[in-house]
């Protein structure tokens, strides 16, 4: 299983370059069965990354392009009349795949992506009085631009706590991109896929039986309260939040080769996990999880 996933970033990594330590962070979340938000300026491989999870994992796929005018049933589906059968047949949306791309998730109106919750939360969908189930593994990949960008809706923090992680990719180093501008668009030949749906939901439940032992149940307890300390954060670390920590800490110890989790594994992923969860509320500009990571201490 190791080399399996070892093979599979390397295969990331040709398509996406001098990225590593995000392509290991898109890895651990997919392993944790969470939902990923990729957030940065246009252009820098945010889309090419969701379009070559899906491909090295053999997953179905399907593309949502978010825009102002974008109604729920545009991306949940709709009954149309069949005039030979004399009946109504339900055409399924594009949400019904096993990896979804929402694309520039924040250009849509609230309400268009209120229709996400739902399915990324439990896994169906309710489409005119009836609920439909959707596919297993299911997996949401959303990218948005920086909130300030113009055209955008802000992300309610409802929607904001359904994403295990968020990363950004940034700009390549130096090296990559002149690699990149050698070689020219690199979204080309589909790359081949090294697993499957059923190979993932194994390695799905491989990460979670990863020991977490009890020193390390603390340690995540502690960060969790420290969050919610008066006056520092607008509101503190919710439970879900905390199984998420634990599920991502779980699924970066599997990646690394190991069958128990250890702190390092919950400061790698503690970034991805809580700053887009937390906003503080004093003026300093450092992030959430540094100022978890500075005052949290590992007993």
């Amino acid at each position: 299983m190791h080399d399996a996933l070892d093979t599979i970033q390397a295969t990331l990594s040709t398509r996406i370059l001098g990225k590593p330590n995000e392509l290991t962070l898109a890895l651990t979340c997919l392993l944790a069965e969470g939902h990923l938000l990729i957030e940065d300026v246009p252009g820098v491989g945010k889309t090419t990354l969701a379009h070559s999870l899906a491909q090295v994992f053999g997953l179905s796929f399907s593309r949502i392009q978010f825009t102002s005018d974008l109604m729920p049933s545009d991306i949940l589906g709709v009954s149309i009349f069949d005039r030979n059968a004399a009946a109504f047949h339900f055409t399924p949306g594009p949400i019904f795949a096993e990896l979804v791309l929402a694309d520039e998730v924040n250009r849509a109106s609230p309400r268009t992506q209120s229709a996400l919750l739902e399915a990324m939360s439990e896994g169906q969908v309710s489409v005119e009085g009836r609920t439909r189930a959707l596919a297993a593994p299911f997996v949401v990949i959303a990218t948005q631009n920086p909130v300030d960008h113009s055209g955008t809706f802000a992300l309610p923090d409802s929607q904001l706590d359904r994403f295990l992680m968020r990363i950004g990719l940034g700009y390549p180093p130096a090296d990559a991109e002149r690699q990149l501008l050698a070689e020219g668009q690199r979204r080309g030949k589909p790359l081949m896929a090294q697993a499957n749906a059923a190979l993932l939901l194994k390695w799905q439940r491989a990460a979670a039986a990863v020991e977490t032992r009890d020193a390390i149940l603390d340690y995540l307890l502690r960060l969790i309260h420290y969050s919610r300390r008066p006056g520092l954060f607008e509101q503190g670390l919710s439970p879900r939040a905390g199984l998420a920590m634990r599920r991502a800490a779980q699924a970066w110890a599997l990646l690394d080769g190991r069958d128990f989790v250890i702190p390092e594994d919950v400061q790698a992923i503690l970034p991805a996990v809580v700053d887009h969860r937390l906003a503080r509320r004093d003026s300093d500009t450092a992030k959430a999880s540094t100022l978890l990571l500075e005052h949290v201490a590992i007993d």
